[in-house]
């Protein structure tokens, strides 16, 4: 018992202090980036730093209240594969101070780290979100894909170490340094590409009947899971140039471990089916207005005799016109498709109101009450507190002497 206490005590002390290391790191990457003249400004620092701060944060977060969920100490770990400034010091050490500074192989040799922490990745989609593999059938496969990722990220790594010991490091077209490994080395990287597309192909197949059996609770979790993951392949996706697509996507990859955060401490998971609806309902209303605004600045222009200052001027005023009646419109049509429960909701209290305007027994509106916040709002317990009944009769006047 005093062991697991002690446990306790240490792992909210060792996740805060691997979460700071992890932001320190992130950090770093800051002054490097000046002192190797590395291309980016200030924004890109910001977006990058912000990435890390939040990985480093939730990370930090779920290990230190989740101690026995590995999912926290993955995220930490990720990010501590991900955030330190590898590049920015082999520039600094083999082109600026000729290979002379500590350990400038090392970060050679760990520029090609990718296969680990896009392994560690893998495995904390199979263990989301109580940390533990599927059950049943499916048990066996995480684990075999899990052992052999691990196996073939840890020899592709060894490849680069190799080709650093054996000074095959060629120059980049941006005059950054590279390892390059040789012989069975370079066969390992596509291999290990190939099996974690089979790995992820296999987690989606294992989705569709793990969500269809999952209760209420559970299937709010794999939202905000999936919610993430897609902003995350998206992010990925996202092409390197012009910068600011590269710090669009860092950006939208914050999504990832935040909503694993949310999930894992199940806060507010019923919110995931209206930021669902928002995002999309906002996204269909800022096509159509672009659309709109778009066609009569060309037909007040190109057509209607008003020059071009009043054709944009009268645009704008009838796309902020049309702003609010098509946002009703296209919210309410989009949350009967993603936002099953305000819609139903919506339709209960509609159909208790108009029940309402026939009744007058008290008891009976009471009951009709409760009854339409359980089926709207379920929640745990609910009740009704009336004041004691009062006589309409007027009060008496005694009489006087």
């Amino acid at each position: 018992m005093s062991a697991i206490l002690r446990t306790r005590r240490a792992a909210p002390v060792a996740a805060v202090a691997l979460g700071v290391l992890t932001l320190g790191l992130g950090v770093a990457n800051v002054p490097l980036d000046r002192l190797s003249h590395q291309p980016g400004g200030l924004l890109g620092d910001v977006v990058g730093t912000g990435l890390v701060a939040a990985g480093a944060a939730v990370g930090a977060l779920l290990a230190a209240r989740r101690p026995g969920n590995p999912i926290g100490w993955l995220l930490l770990a990720i990010f501590l594969v991900v955030a330190p400034p590898y590049q920015q010091y082999a520039v600094l050490d083999y082109r600026m101070h000729h290979g002379t500074l500590p350990l400038g192989g090392v970060a050679v040799a760990l520029l090609g780290d990718w296969p680990i922490w896009l392994i560690m990745i893998m495995v904390l989609l199979w263990l989301f979100p109580d940390g533990r593999l599927p059950a049943g059938r499916w048990r066996r496969l995480p684990v075999v894909l899990a052992v052999t990722g691990v196996l073939l990220a840890l020899a592709a790594t060894a490849g680069n170490v190799v080709a650093v010991a054996g000074h095959a490091l060629p120059v980049n077209a941006d005059g950054s340094l590279t390892a390059k490994p040789a012989g069975a080395w370079k066969l390992i990287a596509p291999v290990l590409l190939i099996g974690l597309f089979a790995s992820l192909l296999a987690w989606l197949i294992v989705q569709v009947p793990r969500y269809r059996r999952a209760g209420r609770e559970r299937r709010q979790q794999l939202k905000w899971l999936y919610g993430g993951a897609i902003a995350f392949v998206v992010a990925v996706f996202l092409p390197s140039s012009p910068p600011w697509l590269n710090e669009l996507g860092e950006l939208v990859a914050i999504a990832l471990p935040v909503c694993i955060g949310i999930a894992v401490l199940k806060y507010r998971l019923y919110e995931i089916d209206r930021i669902i609806s928002r995002v999309i309902s906002y996204a269909i209303i800022t096509a159509v207005l672009a659309g709109v605004f778009a066609g009569l600045v060309v037909l007040a222009s190109g057509v209607l005799p008003f020059k071009t200052p009043v054709a944009v001027a009268a645009s704008t005023l009838a796309a902020a016109a049309l702003f609010n009646p098509l946002r009703q419109r296209v919210q309410h049509a989009v949350d009967r498709q993603f936002n099953r429960a305000r819609y139903n909701a919506e339709g209960v209290v509609a159909a208790f109101t108009a029940r309402l305007r026939q009744t007058v027994d008290l008891d009976t509106v009471r009951d009709e009450l409760v009854e339409t916040v359980h089926r709207a709002f379920q929640p745990a317990y609910a009740s009704v507190w009336l004041p004691p009944q009062t006589s309409a009769e007027p009060p008496r006047r005694e009489a006087g002497p």
